[in-house]
């Protein structure tokens, strides 16, 4: 039965980008926001029906048919988690949620069609492919599920994410490391320091990008996630789009990821273990998500976060 909620991949044709139209973020959600986040033994506790607290684009609309449903979501990180040994690259899975239970999901079913899966995946924030993306870089899924691809410009205005303040945790992920967004420590291990927007340490490959054998070809330009490449050292965070920092919440330090201005705006690889509960697709752990509702869900506690 899980097979049915394995998104449906796409294809196209175009290799390059172009200006990505966004929605107005004008409309009022179908239903009130209800989350609830606790710690619960070793594990955080996040339960939410998905619907933001703040407005959205008009859903269907010309490039997503979808409309915004409520979910039923449950999902378990480590309440203290743990670097692993190696890096975990995001694949069929959200990267994490925000503090008002939408998901984190910044890949995009849609590939290159003379090479589908196998290295062409289109980046959802190009617009190279239109999918009716909001001015919360966000649209819905098939089954309803509003989630976001980039920047939630609405839901980090509510937490009063704004310049010369350090980020309050916006979400957390997969594996159980908070998410901060754009503003942190100059220095990770110095609180006094001046507090600047991060940077990523991604950048454009040079040249063209090869022709033939199902490659697109055309100039590296942000269509694709094969167009960016990591350069220890070119920005401030590595290459999970996180560091080791002490933050107001963790002055001990922690490993924290941050959402950036610049790509890959929404971190696209792991240092701890993702829980299988953000999996999606037939080989999903039977975590909720957007697959089936988990065993005796019942509706969520009020907000605690």
């Amino acid at each position: 039965m899980l097979a049915q909620f394995a998104p449906r991949m796409r294809q196209h044709l175009t290799n390059q980008t172009r200006a990505l139209h966004l929605i107005p973020a004008n409309q009022k959600p179908p239903g009130e926001n209800n989350v609830s986040i606790e710690v619960i033994g070793d594990q955080r506790v996040i339960r939410s029906n998905g619907i933001p607290g703040h407005p959205t684009g008009a859903f269907p609309n010309r490039g997503n048919p979808n409309s915004i449903a409520a979910q039923r979501y449950v999902f378990h990180v480590p309440a203290q988690p743990k670097v692993a040994d190696q890096i975990t690259p995001l694949r069929m899975q959200d990267f994490g949620i925000g503090v008002n239970g939408v998901p984190f999901d910044p890949g995009a079913a849609e590939w290159y069609q003379g090479n589908p899966r196998g290295g062409w995946q289109y980046e959802a924030l190009s617009g190279a492919v239109p999918l009716g993306i909001d001015a919360n870089h966000a649209h819905v899924q098939p089954t309803g599920a509003y989630h976001y691809h980039g920047l939630p410009t609405d839901l980090l205005k509510s937490l009063g994410v704004e310049k010369g303040k350090h980020s309050p945790i916006v979400g957390w992920a997969a594996d159980g490391f908070p998410i901060y967004a754009l503003y942190g420590y100059q220095d990770a291990n110095n609180p006094q320091s001046e507090i600047v927007e991060l940077e990523p340490s991604y950048r454009l490959k040079k040249g063209r990008r090869p022709t033939g054998e199902g490659n697109p070809g055309g100039t590296y330009d942000g269509t694709f996630l094969a167009d960016y490449e990591y350069g220890k050292g070119l920005g401030d965070l590595d290459e999970c789009n996180g560091r080791f920092a002490v933050t107001p919440d963790y002055p001990e330090g922690t490993y924290a990821y941050y959402l950036t201005q610049h790509w890959p705006v929404v971190p696209r690889g792991f240092r701890g273990t993702p829980s299988r509960d953000f999996e999606r697709g037939p080989q999903a752990g039977g975590g909720p998500g957007r697959r089936l509702p988990p065993r005796g869900f019942g509706p969520p506690p009020p907000r605690r976060f």
